[in-house]
């Protein structure tokens, strides 16, 4: 079973690409930059990596992204996710971006986003993996500054396929975006929205009637409403799913508590994701494994999150049933 969790091949929908600056490239990063960081050492950093909540870990992460000043150093923090997860045969990524992140600091949205840009396109070029950018607003921050970024992000709109939520959930319901995601459609962009992490169901709710998502990011917390859990199996809309990130941010106790199979079991579209891996314990053959081997998920189970996967993706149909073929041959072998 290890060995078939770590060579199926899997695409990854939920990732948030400043989540993946792993402590040495942050170290790496920060000393080119003459960037302090408020740590002495790796082992301190890891150390730091003891959450009790999201915000907990929000303060960390945006202590991290930090040192990220120039084009090459997104490029770099981009090219370190791409090389490992290709290692772990991950055929496609849709990566979330925070510019908000960034833009605050002075940096301009230009760097951020054409760093990673180039590191997706040398990846497509090198190992033939496929992927696609979503830029996310900080929903701590307010729905005016949100706008601010969209209209930013309208020079490069062929390089992004949607836009996104996420930052503190609990506090900051969709509906705060309503009018930002209205823009957003308009302007041809898909949506989605983390939602039913640490937020109720209504949040799931609002996400979908208000900002018209076609996926939910987490989305654990809607097997509180029947009512949502039965909307979302009829209409089949994707929940990337974190594992190992909902236990360490104490959504669940342990991955034995975790709902995913339960979900599964009702029919829902959930896909295995890694959120932030560099802070939460794993990437994506992490969290497969760790999940396979707390909820026994047999073969068949594992075949239909991943099958899930691809179907999530925003891909074109031609480009989705090449990937669920080769998943299908691999499970032939």
């Amino acid at each position: 079973m290890r060995d078939f969790v770590e060579q199926i091949p899997k695409a990854e929908l939920h990732l948030h690409i400043e989540g993946t600056l792993e402590p040495e490239l942050m170290f790496e990063i920060g000393n080119r930059n003459g960037v302090d960081i408020p740590f002495e050492s790796v082992d301190d950093v890891r150390k730091a990596y003891r959450f009790t909540d999201l915000q907990s870990f929000l303060d960390i992460y945006y202590q991290g992204a930090s040192v990220l000043r120039h084009e090459q150093d997104f490029y770099d923090m981009t090219w370190a996710y791409l090389e490992r997860v290709h290692a772990q045969n991950v055929r496609h990524v849709e990566i979330f971006f925070d510019p908000q992140t960034h833009t605050d600091r002075g940096i301009p949205f230009e760097i951020v986003i054409m760093g990673i840009h180039r590191a997706l396109d040398d990846a497509a070029r090198e190992f033939g993996m496929s992927s696609q950018l979503i830029m996310c607003f900080l929903r701590h921050l307010s729905a005016a500054a949100a706008m601010d970024t969209l209209k930013q992000s309208l020079p490069f709109k062929d390089w992004i396929v949607a836009v996104g939520l996420d930052s503190s959930e609990v506090g900051h319901p969709p509906e705060k975006f309503q009018e930002v995601f209205d823009r957003a459609r308009d302007a041809g962009f898909l949506t989605v929205a983390h939602a039913g992490e640490e937020g109720p169901p209504e949040f799931i709710w609002q996400a979908l009637d208000l900002l018209k998502v076609k996926r939910i990011d987490h989305g654990v917390r809607c097997i509180e409403d029947m009512d949502l859990v039965k909307r979302l199996k009829d209409e089949q809309i994707p929940l990337t799913v974190c594992p190992l990130s909902n236990v360490r941010l104490c959504v669940f106790d342990d991955m034995a508590q975790h709902n995913f199979k339960r979900l599964l079991d009702l029919g829902l579209c959930v896909t295995i994701n890694s959120d932030d891996p560099a802070y939460f314990g794993g990437y994506l053959t992490e969290n497969y494994r760790a999940t396979q081997e707390a909820l026994d998920l047999s073969r068949d189970e594992l075949y239909q999150a991943t099958r899930n996967s691809f179907e999530a993706t925003f891909l074109e149909r031609a480009r989705k049933d090449e990937l669920i073929a080769e998943l299908d041959a691999f499970m032939k072998s």
